[in-house]
């Protein structure tokens, strides 16, 4: 799954994820943070993470799957930069600065990670004056999303003034191989592979006959709905891409799911990315009659796993629901449906289903990535069976640090790839939630109003939900000899609706942590690169 990220990069589809993360040095000692700080407060915790000082090398002709050394060449002031905004130093200059750097390929001869401080953060709403960010980029094939968050520990503190940690640091590098010996330990494995292929297909057996059996038993079912309609994000990706996000309470988020018994934190960001998507397609006349879907990464990461590299994910299909106008309905279809696909993830086993692509032979999983792009594939028809990706990465409950500073939000970005231009970062911090997305910007060129639409989508389900758990209930009917009480129409509510829901208003506020809950608000202008 980490080599299918290295066979999948091109100049166009740079396959790195990351984040802008904004701080505020208020907290650090005098008040103030130096670029020179950072350096060492980085060079003092590179002991914490195996990620940082990692480089790949590959096997010539891709005969095998990249290796992971320790490289002999790691200088960290080549993967720390240090940029400042012009003035006036807003929300959109950040976003527009983040979108042109996030664009561009890391080079993969050496760690693949970099991060670029950009000060002047001096007239983002919300944000104190001084402020500063992080422009993180981070190559997929060296994280997933949750040993992100074990790259986020390595990096930040729980308090400004923690010590380093103990202990000498006892890295050592390694030697760069030769292409002779990549080209052995690629015969090696060219001979064990159909052995493990074997291995990994007895422990697949059994999955599979369960998920047979709940398939007959309709345990749940496999639809049409599961493969989405074809739409502008289904092409050939460019190299320009555009960055938003909105911020809301998230205290919010976890009222609406009240709203309908079962459902999930996920299942309303689905529920709300659904909406929006609906609202923005059909502004520009090109909603489908069918539903949209996602691809929502399951993490299958153990314990004794949490701080290796590389990927445990697997995935499932998660319709969006963007052909229900109600934002309840909508909400409880997208419940129905993903509890539907959580059965049939858990029947094969998600852990399978991660195991079965170990065994892929790496030449042809290059060759085949390859071809997809260069014959341009996705503009013939050939692409995903979903609209986009979702991914909920959960973030630290209580405030973090990085030399001293306050992280005050966290915003996530994420790779795009043919036939998919548009993807979202739904991540979680202290009291905040964020909506981010990526796109391309060919195939979106009005970041801004799409953000618009989230912040609706959201505003309207939000007071739909308290329409419906404020409602009083209703009296029982007193019995009756001859004529049973009246019930609603099928597929109707039985309470009052009330008029559409008003957008949220207060212009675009930064995603600053707040003590109190606020409706929602952008993370600040638009980007383009």
């Amino acid at each position: 799954m980490d080599a299918s990220f290295v066979a999948l990069e091109t100049r166009n589809s740079p396959m790195h994820i990351g984040s802008i993360l904004i701080y505020n040095p208020a907290t650090a000692p005098g008040g103030f943070v130096r670029f020179k700080d950072i350096l060492a407060f980085f060079e003092s915790r590179l002991q914490l993470s195996k990620t940082m000082r990692q480089r790949m090398v590959r096997v010539p002709f891709d005969l095998d799957y990249p290796y992971w050394i320790e490289d002999p060449d790691f200088d960290l002031e080549y993967h720390l930069r240090h940029v400042a905004l012009p003035a006036p130093g807003d929300w959109r200059q950040l976003c527009i600065q983040a979108a042109r750097i996030f664009a561009r390929p890391l080079d993969l001869d050496r760690p693949p990670w970099e991060f670029t401080v950009v000060e002047g953060l001096d007239n983002v709403e919300g944000v104190p004056k001084g402020s500063y960010a992080y422009i993180t980029k981070v190559h997929h094939a060296a994280i997933d999303g949750m040993s992100g968050i074990d790259l986020m520990e390595a990096t930040h503190t729980l308090s400004p003034d923690e010590p380093p940690p103990p202990g000498p640091d006892t890295w050592k590098p390694e030697k760069v191989p030769n292409p002779v010996e990549l080209l052995g330990k690629s015969y090696f494995n060219a001979i064990t592979n159909p052995l493990k292929q074997i291995e990994v297909a007895a422990k697949a057996a059994p999955g599979l006959a369960k998920a047979l059996k709940g398939l007959v038993a309709k345990e749940f079912d496999v639809s049409s709905e599961m493969i989405a309609p074809k739409t502008r994000f289904g092409k050939k990706i460019s190299p320009h891409r555009v960055v938003e996000g909105v911020s809301v309470p998230l205290a919010d988020i976890k009222a609406v799911r009240t709203a309908v018994d079962g459902a999930k934190i996920n299942d309303v960001f689905l529920a709300i990315i659904g909406g929006a998507m609906r609202r923005y397609l059909d502004h520009h006349g090109e909603l489908p009659a069918k539903t949209l879907t996602a691809m929502a990464p399951i993490s299958v990461r153990s314990t004794d796993e949490k701080n290796a590299m590389g990927n445990q994910v697997a995935a499932m299909i998660a319709p969006l629901g963007t052909q229900i106008a109600d934002p309840i309905d909508r909400l409880a279809w997208v419940n129905n449906r993903t509890t539907n696909s959580k059965a049939m993830t858990d029947a094969m086993g998600a852990r399978n289903m991660t195991e079965l692509s170990k065994v892929s032979p790496a030449l042809w999983m290059s060759l085949g990535a390859q071809l997809y792009t260069r014959l341009s594939l996705a503009n013939r028809g050939v692409g995903p069976i979903f609209t986009t990706v979702v991914t909920n990465v959960p973030g630290p409950p209580v405030p973090i640090y990085s030399a001293g500073a306050r992280l005050e939000s966290m915003m996530g970005l994420i790779c795009l790839t043919d036939g998919m231009g548009l993807a979202h970062v739904v991540q979680s911090y202290t009291q905040e939630a964020t909506i981010a997305f990526t796109a391309d910007r060919e195939m979106m060129d009005d970041p801004e109003f799409y953000a618009q639409c989230i912040r609706d989508s959201f505003a309207e389900m939000r007071n739909a939900a308290a329409a419906r758990t404020s409602a009083p209930a209703k009296k029982a009917a007193p019995a009756k000899t001859r004529k049973t009480a009246k019930r609603p129409a099928a597929g109707k509510r039985a309470v009052p609706r009330k008029k559409p829901a008003e957008p949220v208003k207060g212009g675009t506020k930064s995603p600053a942590r707040r003590s109190k809950p606020k409706p929602a608000q952008p993370l600040k202008g638009s980007t383009s690169a």
